[in-house]
């Protein structure tokens, strides 16, 4: 029988969801994605890294997780060129939307987080890259407007370390927190002769430990838990945000211009 999560706001009832809150006015929200990490780690390696940190730092430090965002900005601007370096002509087996859709969903999801009382957000991408950045002008568009403190960080941006994609760094990542999502043995998989070639694998893949990902995973986790201490009780709401707001806000970040995922070639 699966055991339900304490931190997570799916798993909780109204007057556990409340108590917690009250400790800790603080809303994770891990965001990943599906996308070839080559074959010998689990597709959703983005998202199950975003998980586990969010959840940790719950655990640890207060606060509750929303529940996943587990589509993410791809096929767009530099991502379409890479994905056809780095996979071709296969099926890349993406969960992949342009940033106009993902951010529209996400204004709305920090609606929900103000509306339900929280008092702070903390975003952890576990998908990197640059998108983030369309992220973060929702972000501090939204900050404008309520002025509830949202911070995006991948997590690579959380300090200590250089990412990169299904390398050394987070093949480890992944290691570390889900062993049987990683099989080492099928990293000779990558001729052009088999299906998919690389699959987007990084060329240290091999140089992976679970040790490494240890090490990786406590800094960042570490680094979440100071911005939740620097957060504090963040700043609640004064009313409901309605429809009608949230739409302004999206205006104002329309009239910013392209968008950076689109924008940068």
């Amino acid at each position: 029988m699966r055991t339900l999560s304490k931190v997570r706001w799916s798993d909780l009832r109204p007057d556990d969801f409340l108590l917690r809150q009250g400790e800790c006015p603080i809303v994770y929200l891990p965001i990943g994605l599906c996308e070839p990490h080559g074959h010998a780690a689990a597709l959703g390696l983005d998202t199950l890294k975003a998980d586990y940190y969010c959840e940790e730092a719950a655990e640890r430090f207060g606060g509750i997780v929303a529940p996943t965002q587990g589509y993410h900005i791809h096929e767009c601007g530099f991502h379409k060129p890479w994905l056809d370096e780095v996979v071709g002509g296969t099926n890349p087996l993406l969960a992949g939307m342009p940033p106009q859709v993902v951010c529209y969903h996400f204004l709305y999801q920090l609606r929900a987080f103000a509306n339900a009382g929280f008092h702070a957000v903390i975003v952890v991408s576990g998908h990197a890259g640059g998108s983030q950045k369309d992220l973060r002008r929702v972000a501090q568009a939204f900050t404008g407007s309520t002025g509830i403190p949202v911070v995006v960080k991948t997590d690579p941006e959380w300090g200590g370390y250089e990412g990169d994609h299904a390398g050394a760094y987070e093949i480890s990542q992944l290691q570390a927190i889900h062993p049987e999502a990683v099989d080492l043995s099928l990293l000779g998989r990558m001729t052009e002769e088999d299906s998919g070639g690389r699959l987007a694998l990084g060329l240290d893949a091999a140089e992976a430990s679970p040790e490494k990902g240890m090490e990786i995973n406590e800094t960042i986790i570490t680094a979440i838990g100071a911005m939740t201490e620097d957060l504090g009780g963040g700043t609640p709401i004064k009313e409901p945000v309605n429809y009608q707001q949230a739409e302004k806000i999206w205006s104002e970040v329309l009239s910013q211009g392209e968008w950076w995922s689109i924008g940068l070639k």
